[in-house]
């Protein structure tokens, strides 16, 4: 956050948080490129339609199994 923020270099907050420049500088980045994704309506992670059925189908053993008992 304090790298978005701007109000620091990124010399200062490695050196505060211990860290190497270049990790802040690939933090930002992918912070950067991760907002855009957020904000521009990209791709949403979530399960695929084969995942959902793996999980449902799952889903139906336990309950069968939990009756059972």
């Amino acid at each position: 956050m304090e790298t978005l923020r701007g109000d620091k270099t990124v010399q200062e907050i490695a050196a505060k948080h211990q860290l190497h420049p270049n990790q802040i500088s690939t933090w930002k980045r992918q912070a950067i490129d991760g907002m855009a994704d957020v904000f521009s309506g990209g791709k949403q992670s979530g399960p695929t339609e084969a995942e959902v059925k793996e999980l449902h189908a799952k889903i139906g053993r336990l309950a069968v199994e939990n009756d059972f008992f």
